[in-house]
């Protein structure tokens, strides 16, 4: 066995697992703080974290309920006729 080249491997391995747990560890630091970001902007417009998700439904709701409101005011017989 070539100690030495197993030695050689064995360090260029390490060096490749500190380059990849500093990649990490940045890229973790930005997804903090772009979570962070994306908290401030929520409270800014008054929703808070918990309930952005009964929120997005809501505003869903009011978007098909303004879809269906456009829809019953087109003319459909001048439409139907073209």
């Amino acid at each position: 066995m070539d100690y030495e080249k197993e030695l050689n491997q064995l360090k260029s391995n390490l060096e490749k697992a500190r380059n990849l747990k500093y990649k990490a560890e940045a890229r973790l630091e930005q997804l903090n703080h772009q979570q962070q970001e994306i908290i401030k902007e929520l409270k800014e417009l008054g929703i808070n974290p918990e309930d952005l998700d009964e929120e997005i439904k809501r505003l869903n709701d009011e978007i098909n309920q303004l879809f269906k409101e456009a829809n019953a005011l087109l003319p459909k017989d001048i439409l139907e006729n073209k």
